[in-house]
């Protein structure tokens, strides 16, 4: 199902970003486009989000922000 329709952006291609480190909002719409346009997508995006963080996504990496402070 598309989740934003502006930026063809898919429920599974919001899953892989959260699986490739996307764990704010920010970030995911830093990495898909999501939300950028029109933003009518912003509520069920974060919904996505908050429920693929809760339901223990397996994440690729940790958040670019956690990398720069750690550097």
């Amino acid at each position: 199902m598309y989740i934003c329709l502006c930026h063809g952006v898919s429920e599974s291609a919001i899953r892989a970003a959260v699986f490739e480190g996307a764990w704010t909002y920010r970030q995911l719409s830093f990495m898909t486009g999501c939300g950028t346009q029109c933003g009518s997508c912003a509520a069920p995006a974060k919904a996505l989000l908050e429920e693929c963080l809760q339901s223990g996504v397996p994440q690729k990496t940790t958040p670019q922000l956690e990398i720069c402070s750690a550097a």
